[in-house]
């Protein structure tokens, strides 16, 4: 197979990844709504998790495969991108004044997620027993995510009575949510295999693309998320879903990926020293400063931008 035809296949699988996962996330809020589940408890769990659905299957198809370095490096990698690239673009262009009780918990999640996954992974293998303590952390998040929407529920009027969905409407989201899962499985499994062959066929090791490319194909969710949000003016909406999303990232698709690969998951040595200290640090630089100050300034999302720009050319030179 050629250069240029893995090359396509690989954009194709982005584009399956990235289309089925919006059609995934609305066909799936309509459902759980239609159910009868509140909007807000819909947002706060399926859709949050929905949109780390890509993350999810590309590392565990990789971690399946016996491909570690990209299921590790496409877990890791995506919530870097997500903060330096994506958030980074949205402090730019939005630099915002915060409420620091919205942001405190999910902030000490996230960053303690990152900082548990670091030390457990020192020893150049991440058993099943740090993993129950990840497992936990997004737990305790998905439980947050909850209360915070049924508070909210309280002070909103009561919903009108919605009337039964029509045949059609009940078809066409069937066919997304069908349609979704399949694009997903099988654009993961393309970024897996082709993924692969790009590595092999440029003489650079799987971690490289699992980080790079790979990791910010599958937070494309999240950057079309942020642009939204960016015209809307609500860059609080794509902050939260950035957290929410590396959350579920850090604590969930990892120890996943240890449990496919038989109680423990290889993290090689560019891992532990390059990757998962980065990824700590760009989220100290996300988070700390805007909960010290109450704001995020417009010089905090260069610097984010610039880390991540540092950190994937040193990435790509020293490999």
């Amino acid at each position: 197979m050629s250069i240029i035809t893995t090359i396509l296949l690989f954009a194709l699988g982005i584009v399956l990844v990235v289309k089925g996962g919006d059609y995934f996330v609305d066909a799936a809020s309509w459902i759980a709504e239609t159910s009868g589940i509140p909007k807000l408890i819909v947002g706060a769990t399926i859709v949050s998790f929905a949109t780390t659905l890509p993350e999810l299957l590309v590392s565990a198809l990789a971690a399946i495969d016996g491909k570690v370095d990209i299921a590790a490096g496409n877990a890791v990698g995506s919530v870097t991108a997500n903060l330096g690239l994506i958030m980074g673009i949205a402090i730019v262009c939005m630099p915002s004044v915060i409420r620091r009780k919205d942001y405190i918990l999910k902030s000490v999640l996230m960053l303690g997620g990152a900082l548990l996954l670091m030390l457990a992974c020192q020893n150049g293998v991440l058993t099943l027993l740090p993993c129950v303590g990840l497992v936990l952390i997004f737990l305790t998040a998905m439980g947050e995510n909850v209360f915070g929407a049924r508070t909210a529920m309280r002070l909103e009027q009561p919903a009108e009575q919605k009337r039964p969905p029509m045949k059609k409407e009940v078809v066409t989201n069937v066919l997304k949510f069908v349609f979704g899962i399949a694009a997903i499985i099988i654009g993961a499994r393309l970024l897996v295999d082709q993924g692969s062959q790009i590595a092999l066929m440029l003489g650079v090791p799987e971690r490289i693309v699992g980080v790079t490319v790979i990791a910010v194909g599958t937070s494309l969710p999240e950057l079309v998320t942020t642009l939204s949000a960016i015209v809307k003016k609500e860059v609080s909406l794509s902050v939260g879903n950035i957290i929410g999303a590396n959350i579920i990232d850090l604590t969930l698709i990892l120890p996943v990926c240890s449990l496919l690969s038989g109680g423990s998951l290889p993290v090689s040595i560019q891992s532990i020293g390059i990757d998962l200290p980065v990824c700590l640090m760009v989220g100290a630089l996300a988070l700390l400063p805007a909960l010290a100050l109450k704001r995020f300034y417009r010089a905090q999302g260069f610097l984010m931008l610039a880390g991540y720009a540092g950190y994937v050319a040193y990435t790509c030179v020293v490999q």
